[in-house]
């Protein structure tokens, strides 16, 4: 942790507030390619000038990214932007953040680590061989991503495979904080609802006042597709569709997609994506106690 804290400080050009001077993106990055596109961003594998290496260029949406904003102060809130947050948190699981603030057209802009790897949805959907004796080893990892985010008074909110990748050491980075929020009162007060519609806890859905329990049904249902690759409920178009499943449905038993899934597992797996919260476990460690009880190393 050391040697990750100074490469931190080494690699850091602004502050935690950002820097202050606007960037032209031209003149100070050479773009490589697309590498992804969320609601309100793209990303950029791109060669920074400024610090000599490559990195993970984030441009977001003004537009998108002020009306996201202007939620919050509706609420009579002051969010924290996605820089200021991704500042503010250094762990070896979470993607490193070196630079944040506004180019010279007003376009708010990240620049990150570039991971070399492969993101979980990927592995998952090919039935990658990687997965194959990793799968505990890569939930621990996400495990201790999320509890270091909750203990830094944060909630993820937009956790699922695709915001996970894995890098060529096999060591996993939990990516995208664009719906990030500070884990308050204020801020899990009901009626804000967003997400990924897969991995959206009941509770979040029916617009009540949530807490870190959210995260822990995403963990959940990341997990039980992990484990059996695929979804707790089946897929559907609609998003809609996909919310009224939550609410109305049983998940699908895991061993029903993975036979060779042993009850125990299984028990924790439907434990975690429990639509009654007070159910559900109620913190990262207990999920990872239970997974750590199981005892086992080939999955």
């Amino acid at each position: 942790m050391g040697l990750f804290n100074s490469l931190g400080k080494i690699f850091s050009s602004g502050s935690k507030k950002g820097n202050k001077k606007k960037i032209e993106i031209s003149k100070r990055f050479d773009l490589r390619g697309r590498t992804g596109q969320g609601s309100m961003s793209k990303v950029y594998q791109a060669y920074d000038r400024d610090l000599g290496r490559n990195v993970c260029l984030k441009l977001l949406d003004k537009v998108k990214t002020t009306k996201f904003e202007e939620r919050f102060k509706l609420m009579g809130l002051k969010k924290p932007t996605e820089g200021e947050i991704c500042m503010s948190l250094r762990h070896q699981n979470l993607v490193q953040t070196f630079e944040f603030g506004l180019t010279t057209e007003n376009q708010p802009y990240l620049v990150m680590e570039w991971i070399e790897g492969l993101g979980l949805n990927y592995l998952i959907e090919t039935k990658n061989v990687l997965l194959k004796g990793n799968r505990l080893n890569f939930l621990f990892q996400l495990c201790d991503a999320l509890e270091y985010m909750h203990q830094n008074k944060y909630l993820h909110r937009d956790l699922c495979p695709r915001n996970i990748m894995i890098n060529s050491e096999n060591q996993l980075k939990l990516i995208d904080f664009g719906l990030t929020i500070p884990y308050s009162p204020a801020f899990c007060q009901p009626g804000n609802r967003t997400g990924t519609a897969d991995y959206l806890a009941p509770e979040l859905i029916k617009r009540m006042r949530t807490d870190l329990r959210v995260d822990i049904f995403a963990l959940g249902a990341t997990a039980f597709e992990l484990f059996t690759g695929e979804l707790p409920w089946e897929r559907s178009l609609s998003s809609e569709d996909t919310l009224r499943r939550h609410l109305n449905s049983r998940p699908r038993n895991p061993k029903d997609l993975n036979p060779d899934l042993d009850d125990d597992l299984q028990k924790v797996l439907l434990k975690a994506i429990e639509r009654d919260r007070d159910i559900r476990y109620g913190s990262v460690a207990a999920f990872r106690n239970a997974l750590q009880e199981l005892d086992r190393t080939d999955y």
